[in-house]
């Protein structure tokens, strides 16, 4: 299904990332005699949960806030900042924690600075920039820590943990948060267990362990039922409907939902009743109940207008392009569908626009619009290739940063060692002007420690050398499966002379494999790279030691064969097809199979009197490689030639390869996989 909660890309962080509970227990307004303080804790509940109510409240005592003592007035500007935000006032929202920021600065408060650098985390992950959002919130942790804020100090390690999960960095997270629990338990307060233990399994759900999360979540139920707050239990129930689909439990998922929309209507949470009306339409797709699926997204887009959320808007025309789809509605599907890309492109979210256009291709190759879906995958293929670079560019920095380090702290050992070596001669010298006859002794040592300085110097060269040797062999190598990168490819095409024989000629074979997606959802990512770690080594076996293989980028390999008969092309593609199939990959108590598609076509190709280059010829495999898998996948689809290579016109072929084929201007080859006969077709 497209777009659940975790896709509502604008949602803000004090709805999303770490769950900033509370300390109160009721929503209640200003009592007689109550002081700023308690006032303002009151209001922090409502803040949570309805900021549309705390906002006119937070303005009703604003004189009186901004001229508190230091302490109260610190957390009168964090909550009207906070309320600004989430009701899409963010350029008043930014200047209240700007002030906040410097009233902390210029009174060397660490607790107000520590709100301030907080909220500002919030808003900038609500900006989507995350790196800044990252460092701003560790910054507020390292503040906090030095305070006696204990709810600042528990608050900050849970947001410093949930960056760490969106990083990917999950030990790291699952270890703060843990930590958070521990100390929220110590302190038992049950708001803050709540606040602690929600966000822990939330986490849980992201290492695909729902059935650790839910058993986390009845111990965070039990504390929430003590704050006799609905907003708490509402919340809950928002993760437990995480948890359950996780789980594949949509029923459970489905029901957690309604008790959460209760809830969040009984409170007049009306933002959150919108997010939970989206992960309602995606849950009602799981179910296949297109026409309920369809009915909550479109309230959905009518309460994201209202609120002015367009991250939650996309989500909604996500799943409401899908609901029509399924419905028979495919121009109206495809025109929601398309402004939902359209929104992710502006919001710059690669990741997440990537994940979109697979389900998309798949929904509309179901559908039987087979244009569409070749130019859904020809677009992920592009932001696939895209992600995988950058990651692999930020690899080679992480491991050239790693090397520098290093580097300066043999430097700085160099520099303390010789720094010794000149005390040692100084007090060489005064000894000599003292001590004439220990001259022989003084001369001794200083041959010794230039004798060891010597060989630390050549020891330095050495590790030096090895360094560079290992940062070369990182740049040209694949992490996961030891294969050839890109990168290298490119740089020896680059160099590789096009020449044309009439019995041997170059071949180019580019895998994808068959499903990975389920097989990452089903088993996790682990099994995904002892998949494609499996592969890599199978791949060792079936081709020769001449051949080139390559980690092209994501689940896809590719192959250059240098020389081959040009009737052998068909048998390599068997080879590998059978070959893979015959893997059998361990994991867990159970072995995983898999197949893969194949495009394949000998290198160089002339078409239209020209020899292409090889970045055309490579757009031409991964065509065919694409027409395999949408017949059927566990399959090669090659490319033998053109009816009339002269004349033939590569622009109008890479349109449409299928076209072509079938209107016989390019000869095409199909192998089956195994246990199906091999069958050479064309046009």
């Amino acid at each position: 299904m497209f777009a659940a909660l975790h896709r509502a890309l604008a949602r803000p962080r004090s709805l999303a990332l770490a769950v900033a509970l509370c300390a109160a227990s009721a929503f209640a307004g200003a009592a007689d005699g109550a002081t700023l303080g308690e006032r303002l804790a009151d209001i922090r509940e409502v803040n949570r949960f309805v900021p549309e109510r705390a906002l006119p409240m937070l303005q009703a005592i604003e004189a009186e806030g901004r001229a508190a003592p230091l302490a109260e007035r610190a957390e009168f500007l964090n909550q009207l900042a906070s309320a600004q935000y989430v009701l899409g006032h963010n350029e008043a929202a930014l200047a209240t924690t700007n002030e906040l920021i410097a009233l902390g600065r210029a009174q060397k408060d660490s607790v107000a600075l520590a709100k301030g650098l907080l909220r500002m985390g919030y808003i900038e992950s609500g900006e989507h920039r995350l790196a800044e959002s990252h460092r701003l919130i560790r910054e507020a942790e390292q503040l906090a820590a030095t305070t006696k804020d204990f709810d600042l100090r528990l608050r900050t390690i849970i947001s410093s943990g949930e960056t760490y999960a969106e990083e990917g960095n999950l030990p790291t997270a699952l270890d703060r948060l843990q930590t958070a629990a521990a100390l929220a338990r110590q302190g038992g307060d049950p708001v803050q267990v709540v606040m602690a233990l929600n966000s822990l399994a939330s986490l849980y759900g992201m290492l695909r362990d729902p059935e650790a999360g839910l058993k986390v979540l009845e111990e965070a139920t039990t504390a929430a039922l003590k704050t006799n707050s609905p907003g708490r239990m509402a919340t809950l129930k928002d993760t437990e409907y995480g948890l359950a689909i996780e789980a594949r439990q949509y029923q459970r998922a489905l029901k957690a939902l309604q008790e959460a929309i209760a809830l969040e209507r009984k409170i007049g949470a009306h933002s959150m009743v919108a997010y939970s009306l989206v992960n309602l339409s995606d849950c009602y797709l799981k179910l296949h109940d297109y026409r309920n699926a369809a009915n909550y997204a479109e309230q959905t887009i009518e309460a994201a207008r209202k609120l002015n959320d367009r991250g939650l808007e996309i989500t909604a025309r996500l799943n409401l392009g899908q609901a029509y789809m399924a419905l028979g509605r495919l121009l109206e599907g495809k025109r929601h569908i398309e402004a939902g890309l359209a929104g992710y492109e502006d919001l710059g979210d690669k990741p997440e626009l990537q994940v979109v256009l697979v389900e998309y291709g798949a929904a509309l190759e179901r559908a039987g619009d087979l244009a569409g879906a070749l130019k859904a995958y020809h677009r992920e293929r592009k932001i696939s290739n895209e992600l995988f670079e950058k990651r692999r560019q930020q690899a080679v920095i992480d491991l050239q940063e790693k090397y520098e380090a290093d580097k300066k702290q043999r430097q700085i050992e160099l520099l303390r060692s010789e720094n010794q070596t000149k005390s040692a001669e100084l007090d060489n010298r005064r000894l000599q002007q003292r001590v004439w006859w220990l001259l022989a002794v003084v001369f001794a040592l200083a041959s010794a420690v230039v004798g060891l300085l010597y060989r630390k110097v050549r020891h330095a060269n050495a590790a030096l050398h090895e360094k560079n040797r290992e940062l070369k062999q990182q740049s040209v190598r694949d992490p996961l499966t030891a294969l050839y990168n890109r990168r290298h490819f490119l740089d020896f095409m680059r160099s590789l002379p096009g020449s044309l024989g009439d019995e041997q000629t170059g071949a180019l074979f580019l895998l994808d494999v068959d499903h990975f997606k389920h097989i990452n959802d089903t088993h996790g990512h682990a099994a995904g790279d002892a998949v494609l770690t499996a592969i890599a080594a199978g791949l060792r076996e079936i081709l020769r030691e001449t051949d080139m293989i390559v980690r092209w980028g994501g689940e896809e390999f590719l192959a250059y064969l240098p020389t081959i008969p040009r009737g052998g092309l068909d048998e390599v593609a068997q080879r590998i097809l059978n070959g893979i199939a015959s893997i059998r990959v361990p994991y867990g108590d159970s072995a995983l199979a898999v197949n893969v598609s194949i495009g394949y076509a000998p290198y160089p190709i002339a078409v239209g009197g020209q020899v292409l280059p090889w970045e055309r010829a490579v757009n031409l495999v991964d065509m065919a490689l694409y027409l395999a898998k949408s017949h059927g996948r566990n399959r090669a689809y090659g490319v033998r030639g053109f009816a009339d290579p002269d004349k033939a016109c590569i622009d109008e072929i890479e349109q449409n390869l299928e076209r072509a084929w079938r209107a016989g201007q390019v000869d095409l080859s199909v192998v089956l996989g195994e246990w199906k006969e091999l069958r050479i077709a064309s046009a």
